[in-house]
Parts: C-alpha cells; structure tokens; sequence
C-alpha cells in the first residue's frame, strides 16, 4: 500500500514537471516567429480580416490629413 507521503511526494514531482513546462512554454524560441509565416495562407477568413483592417487604416489616414 502507497502511504500518504508516497503520493504526496509523487504529487510535488509532477506539480514541479508541469511548472517547468510551462516556464518553457512562455519563453518563445529565437525563430518562432517562422512557424506563422504563412499560416495563414488561401485562409479566406483571415483575408477578409486583413481587406477590413487595411480599409479602417485608410479611412483613419484620410480622416487624419483631409489635404
């Protein structure tokens, strides 16, 4: 039988393994950056995102020097 120490001790090990993983998985790599280059890709959502954020900036350019 497993005592209470036993599990409490296995418990602490994989809380600190979990803490690890994710003080790792906060800190991005030197290139991460080119894992998204071209993510997104013949994505037609992501480029009518693009076709109206480009349209806000130029109502905002136009709005901001009317010459």
């Amino acid at each position: 039988m497993v005592t209470i120490e036993e599990r409490v001790a296995k418990l602490e090990g994989l809380v600190d393994e979990l803490r690890d993983r994710r003080a790792s998985a906060d800190t991005p790599g030197r290139d991460d950056w080119r894992d998204t280059v071209g993510m997104f890709a013949d994505d037609d959502v992501m480029q009518e995102i693009l076709d109206e954020a480009q349209r806000i900036r130029e109502a905002d350019r136009r709005q901001a020097d009317p010459c």
